[in-house]
């Protein structure tokens, strides 16, 4: 059993979000803000979101860093607070699947599209 400062991971959640996405943060202290996903940790639902949501880490010196000193990094951001940018307007994401079939295989391509026009993302 982890102990109390340790935060044990929810089960896994489907987020629809990917790295590289554009997105708008909807809520918090960056709201209206946009960046690009560096990283999804699917086990907390959080993202990381480059530029945004930066935090100050002093560091003592050390093998590795030999001065030490402050820097500053991208904190995570739930998921629930960041929203697709599609054609520079925020959209939710679905998905549609299309099933084939090819030389007597039966083929499923799965697409993410725009809830707000339809149209495939990728």
């Amino acid at each position: 059993m982890p102990g109390p400062n340790k935060a044990t991971p929810k089960i896994e959640h489907k987020i629809k979000l990917k790295r590289g996405d554009m997105v708008k943060i909807i809520a918090g202290k960056e709201i209206g803000r946009t960046g690009k996903i560096l990283k999804v940790d699917r086990s907390f639902d959080k993202v990381i979101v480059e530029g945004l949501n930066m935090q100050t880490k002093h560091q003592k010196p050390n093998r590795a860093n030999q001065t030490g000193g402050i820097t500053r990094r991208e904190a995570p951001i739930h998921a629930s607070n960041v929203m697709y940018l599609h054609k520079d307007k925020p959209t939710r994401i679905g998905y549609k699947v299309e099933v084939t079939e090819e030389n007597g295989k039966r083929v499923v391509k799965k697409q993410r599209i725009a809830k707000s026009t339809g149209e495939v993302i990728d």
